[in-house]
């Protein structure tokens, strides 16, 4: 039991150290997600050893204390926080705690802003103060500041009486232009928006916080039954009539599913907002029921907060391997713990190369940070020193290929590469090149992912892509796999047995047989065994197929080992014969990569994807030099403004129907 007291103790500290930083200082130095797995394990002590409990317990407050260069103001009525849930699980948990109380809830979802929480006074409609949270009870008075932000208005123009709460916040593009000016003028770069606007609004000279271009959402009304207004939706829709500014995303939803389809809505669009949200609030919209429901110490009854899966969490290194690419360059992987990214399971993560490691000190047994680059790759961040007990083994660089056992050779500053011309790396070109797009076009099998399946002995020959159901269970214990993701994945590899055979000649290899030839010679001979037989003349007198290629042909169908292959594959389905499909060209899609950020009111995203993607254009994530086209929509986010700043091609809802139209 002592040891029970001790760690309540502790994960008391780490939680008042935690809130001090972050409300405080603007500068935490644990993550949300260490600060909520400490506070849930807390709860959870507290609940079964309630003698054990501090009365001034971080359970029991809100966090953060007015400091000492701003004025103190007390919430007539306070400002409590809300309590998180991380999943569907614990959302549909929420909805029956609600109606096990005799209650049939509507619910009003509004995004959780990364800012910084706001109140808003005005006496005969003019504002008196306004004041930051701090503990709940007593806060800053950051008038002088918030005067400054322009979407705060200082006079209602009506007689009124009323108290607003909302969150200050910093848009993306503003964030990036500050930090290119402190990096032109030798400053520390601002960690993210909401340090940012934390650190403006509590600037001593307004002139600074104005210089920040601040702005507000406003979304709740303490009192609103004081003013003849029963449901929070009402509230919104009130604030918003006085000249508040109050986020158009807030929805009125009829049950869990509502919620849930809002969750996934802006789950998607999260990246492309202009400013940066870390979650999903849901609160009861009747106000009398919000009422009856009441609060904890801590948290309403009424609401909670949907945190969006963490970015980048901490977790234990647990090995180092090694794997082999296309090229020979050989790279090193970590092996980790499992942990939650981003909705993901990790349990590898990147380590880039030799370099990388020596810089990042890592050992095996550290605790290490993980994110996703791109929100897709991910990679070992970091290595939290503080946390070694000793026991960690210092990262060594292996001198022989994994795969072949051949001396490794250093090729330029950083990289090693295999340069053994009969190691497996062929295999794996082979079957990178057997499922790309323009030859089997097997979806969801890039690059990385075959590399991990002939590492894993998966993959070895183009015949074991349609045997890998065997290995189904063994795949989704990977890291970055679960069962709807090898559900898909298998289902691609059994579609792509009806490809016409053009697909399959390119995919085969043939020295010099590109894609476009490759159809040229389905719909000559019209079927693989036709073609499997054609003599040297035949192959040369057809336009465009000339002396070396024919020759090409005729080798690799001579050799007994590559007709075995076609007869394996005959055998397992796959289709030998020219169905005729012609591939569609057009000028402004083909061949060029697409941005799509912002809501196009005629197409869903997925349609604008599959469009392109019809015409052989390809849709990407992040907007770079080598994007070709970037499509912009209502309300765009950050990606419009890189796009404008490198100068790439933008097509507005305008221009991008004129294109659709005309396909």
């Amino acid at each position: 039991m002592e040891d029970i007291k001790k760690r309540i103790v502790q994960l008391t500290n780490i939680l008042n150290k935690a809130n001090y930083e972050y409300y405080n200082l603007d500068n935490p130095s644990i993550t949300d997600q260490e600060y909520d797995k400490y506070l849930r394990e807390l709860i959870d002590l507290e609940e079964k050893y309630p003698e054990y409990q501090d009365p001034n317990s971080p359970t029991k407050r809100v966090g953060g204390e007015a400091i000492d260069k701003f004025s103190k103001v007390r919430h007539s009525i306070p400002m409590i926080s809300l309590a998180n849930v991380f999943n569907e699980e614990e959302i549909r948990d929420f909805d029956q705690r609600i109606r096990n109380a005799h209650f049939k809830p509507e619910y009003v979802c509004e995004l959780k802003i990364d800012g910084l929480s706001v109140s808003l006074h005005y006496e005969h409609g003019k504002l008196k103060f306004a004041a930051t949270r701090g503990d709940g009870i007593i806060g800053e008075d950051i008038t002088h500041n918030v005067k400054t932000i322009k979407t705060v208005p200082l006079d209602l123009g009506l007689d009124i009486d009323i108290e607003v709460r909302g969150e200050i916040y910093m848009n993306k593009a503003t964030l990036e232009k500050l930090n290119r000016e402190r990096e032109k003028n030798g400053e520390v770069k601002l960690q993210n928006v909401r340090n940012a606007a934390a650190g403006s609004i509590r600037q001593l000279d307004p002139k600074v916080a104005q210089k920040r271009h601040l702005d507000t959402w406003i979304y709740h009304l303490p009192n609103p039954l004081d003013y003849g207004i029963n449901t929070h939706y009402e509230a919104l829709q009130y604030m918003h009539s006085l000249g508040f500014k109050v986020n158009p995303a807030s929805k009125l939803v009829k049950n869990v599913e509502g919620i849930l389809d809002f969750i996934k809505e802006y789950t998607d669009k999260r990246d492309d907002l202009p400013y940066e949200i870390d979650g999903i609030v849901i609160k009861v919209n009747d106000i009398k029921m919000q009422q009856e429901l009441g609060s904890t110490v801590k948290y309403p009854r009424w609401a909670t907060a949907y945190k969006f899966p963490a970015r980048e969490v901490l977790t234990k290194l647990i090995d180092i391997k090694f794997t082999v690419g296309r090229t020979g360059q050989v790279t090193p992987n970590a092996v980790l713990e499992p942990a939650i990214v981003m909705g993901s399971t990790i349990r590898r993560a990147t380590l880039h190369n030799e370099d990388y490691c020596v810089a990042l000190d890592l050992r095996i047994g550290d605790i290490v940070a993980i994110k996703k680059a791109g929100d897709v790759i991910p990679e070992v961040v970091e290595a939290k020193t503080d946390r070694r007990i000793g026991t960690e083994k210092p990262f060594k660089m292996i001198n022989n290929c994994p795969i072949c056992g051949s001396v490794l050779v250093k090729k330029g500053n950083v990289d090693y590469f295999c340069v053994n011309d009969n190691c497996p790396r062929k295999n794996i070109e082979g079957l990178i090149h057997y499922a790309s797009r323009n030859a089997m076009n097997i979806d969801g099998l890039g690059n990385e992912i075959i590399e991990d399946f002939y590492n894993e002995g998966f993959v070895r020959n183009i015949p074991d892509f349609y045997r890998l159901h065997e290995h189904k269970e063994d795949i989704i214990e990977l890291e970055g796999y679960g069962q709807k993701k090898v559900g898909n994945l298998l289902l691609a590899i059994e579609e792509s047995k009806n490809n016409s055979v053009e697909r399959l000649i390119f995919g085969l290899g043939i020295s010099g047989i590109g894609s476009k030839n490759a159809k040229l010679l389905a719909a000559t001979f019209k079927d693989i065994d036709r073609l499997k037989v054609a003599t040297y003349e035949e192959l040369i007198a057809i336009k465009d197929i000339g002396d070396v290629l024919a020759q090409n042909i005729v080798l690799y169908f001579s050799d007994a080992s590559n007709l075995e292959l076609i007869e394996t594959l005959k055998n397992m389905g796959v289709n030998m014969k020219y169905l005729g499909e012609e591939a569609k060209v057009n000028d402004n899609i083909t061949d060029k990569k697409f941005v799509i950020t912002g809501t196009i009111s005629f197409m869903s995203r997925e349609e604008i994807k599959t469009l392109i993607e019809s015409f052989g254009g390809k849709c990407v994530d992040s907007v770079s030099k080598k994007t070709d086209v970037v499509i912009v929509g209502d309300a765009p986010g950050s990606k419009y403004t890189k796009a404008q700043e490198l100068g790439i091609t933008i097509w507005n809802e305008d221009k991008f129907k004129e294109i659709v139209d005309s396909l």
